[in-house]
């Protein structure tokens, strides 16, 4: 059950509103500034007396202490941290009136020393509620990008000019990469229906190429990405992607590589860019795979 404030911290914050100000207007601007829901403002009949005025607005914010207990406790919080009355002193009788707010803003200070538990619990349930908002924006506006690259794609499948395509599927991959957080050193180079590139994921770096082509890559279409491997340093790993997948040959040829190269197929992206698996994910399970058993082809499909 939620914590919820004792009715004296409640009777001290009405009788502390009645003193710190002398005029009804001072009053009012203090309250705009330090009330979130300002709006509660225009409820409160200010033709009244300033008395009824600061209990009719505390009753007003209790009526929905669920709702309103944050700004309740901030509103004790403003007035407790009241300490120059000067503006109170300089007023007939102003002696009185200073030491009348400064009675009761210490009687409130009493009361909300009993509440700091429940002020840290507000702050905590606010700043979990900040990053569920911040956390829910960014699954969000990675969904809506990730939609993009999966309409974009999509258009690409029927796509029969080669330079076209392979610019666009460069574009996607760089994004697609991008979004992941997977550090894209440089923009991706296109020759034709090839793609180089290069990213670092897990700390580890990785020499990227990537082809679209009518039939399945062969063994001799992968030597420029192993030559490029032979030359980095150890630690270097590589990722090759082909749109149509890869032939037998070609995944056995570099399975028995000195240099571990991932292999991901069409269908694996599309599982990326639907959402099924994020792409840090996905290489992860396929590095793990291919560390454990030596298959280097494991396709999304065969996670389940």
């Amino acid at each position: 059950m939620k914590k919820r404030i004792s009715p004296a911290a409640i009777q001290c914050l009405k009788e502390a509103l009645t003193y710190i100000f002398w005029y009804k207007r001072d009053l009012r601007s203090f309250l705009y500034h330090a009330l979130e829901s300002s709006n509660i403002l225009a409820r409160i009949n200010w033709d009244d007396l300033k008395r009824n005025i600061a209990h009719d607005l505390v009753n007003e914010l209790m009526k929905d202490q669920e709702k309103y207990q944050t700004e309740i406790i901030d509103l004790m919080n403003e007035v407790c941290q009241m300490e120059d009355f000067s503006h109170l002193r300089r007023l007939d009788d102003g002696k009185k009136k200073e030491t009348l707010a400064k009675e009761a803003v210490s009687a409130l200070r009493k009361q909300f020393v009993g509440h700091q538990q429940l002020v840290e619990e507000i702050k905590q349930m606010e700043l979990r509620r900040e990053r569920a908002h911040k956390k829910s924006m960014q699954i969000q506006a990675v969904q809506q990008k990730l939609n993009e690259l999966s309409s974009e794609y999509a258009l690409l499948l029927g796509s029969t000019e080669p330079n076209k395509r392979g610019y666009r599927l460069e574009k996607i991959l760089r994004e697609l990469f991008e979004i992941f957080d997977l550090d894209p050193k440089a923009s991706f180079k296109i020759t034709g229906e090839q793609i180089d590139g290069a990213f670092s994921f897990e700390m580890t770096d990785y020499l990227l190429e990537a082809k679209w082509q009518k039939s399945p890559v062969a063994a001799r279409d992968m030597d420029s990405l192993t030559g490029k491997l032979s030359r980095k340093l150890d630690n270097t790993l590589g990722l090759f992607i082909s749109i149509n997948g890869f032939a037998q040959d070609s995944v056995k040829a570099v399975s028995s590589g000195r240099r571990l190269i991932i292999l991901m197929d069409g269908s694996d992206l599309m599982a990326v860019l639907e959402a099924r698996i994020d792409l840090g994910q996905l290489l992860l399970r396929k590095r793990r795979n291919a560390a454990e058993t030596g298959n280097i082809y494991l396709r999304f499909h065969e996670f389940l």
